[in-house]
């Protein structure tokens, strides 16, 4: 298994490679991961959401056991939204409280797919060959938004806002999903604990169905779904997602006054 990341450089400039032993050996790209020949030591690196995705692709009712307490049909095609590349924020940094609301604001432990070749219309063989590797993904909510207009429910304002999608702190390429659990803690409490083979698609299933609708791009991130145990955290506290193979991500909701985050020159670009 090899872990990839993504980093801010002391010069600002974005790297990413494959980190070993304490440094990271550079490659141009995550669509194109030929190594550059530079080896940098990650002490000296900031970290960064090991991608930036140009969409997120968030599944819902995609676990057996969350679907059976819903008393939800399985569905027979991915249910999903999108959240915007400007909703994503890197391991420890801040989840920011919307401006004006309130309301109680969920975390989701998922597991996400990673995509590193173009992707339509694919097949479940082609779609299996276009993923990259797999990271962690919190899934986070307005929660008291999504319902606040009864005609249409707001999937993608309650979830897409700046910081609510948090994702890291690594990429695993071969990831053997089938064994892993899903853990998520609130404060060091343990809320969540599922198998992710539990799930109602494979990763392969998802990219395959996914790419039939839209074009995957090279970053993009499908987060894989959430099962029992979602809750809603308190300001100035900390949600922590672990998946064994992959790392764990840990952000914590911003407490109200803090000043909004302080993203790099070039985060957004991608690489």
């Amino acid at each position: 298994m090899e872990t990839w990341m993504r980093y801010l450089s002391s010069d600002d400039r974005i790297v990413f490679g494959k980190v070993e032993g304490g440094n990271l050996y550079e490659h141009l790209s995550l669509e194109h991961p030929v190594p550059t020949g530079a080896v940098l030591p990650v002490r000296a690196l900031k970290p960064l959401a090991p991608c930036m995705p140009k969409k997120v692709v968030a599944l819902w009712n995609n676990f057996h056991a969350l679907a059976a307490k819903l008393e939800k049909p399985v569905p027979a095609h991915p249910l999903f939204l999108i959240k915007p590349a400007e909703s994503v924020i890197g391991a420890d940094e801040p989840i920011q409280r919307p401006a004006h609301y309130a309301g109680k604001i969920a975390y989701e432990g998922e597991l996400g797919i990673v995509i590193g070749k173009r992707c339509r219309d694919a097949s479940v063989d082609e779609a299996a060959a276009s993923i990259f590797g797999y990271t962690i993904v919190n899934d986070v909510t307005a929660a008291e938004l999504l319902n606040e207009n009864p005609h249409f429910p707001q999937w993608c304002r309650a979830k897409g806002f700046d910081t609510f999608c948090c994702i890291g702190p690594a990429i695993a390429t071969d990831f053997d999903w089938r064994s892993a659990h899903v853990v998520t803690t609130l404060e060091g409490v343990e809320r969540q604990n599922y198998p992710l083979s539990d799930m109602v698609f494979t990763p392969a299933e998802q990219v395959s169905m996914i790419s039939q609708d839209m074009t995957l791009e090279p970053g993009d991130v499908i987060a894989c779904g959430t099962s029992l145990g979602v809750g809603s955290i308190k300001d100035g506290a900390s949600v922590s997602i672990t998946i064994n193979g992959i790392g764990t991500l840990t952000n914590r909701l911003a407490v109200a006054g803090d000043s909004a985050r302080q993203a790099a020159p070039a985060a957004a670009s991608a690489v």
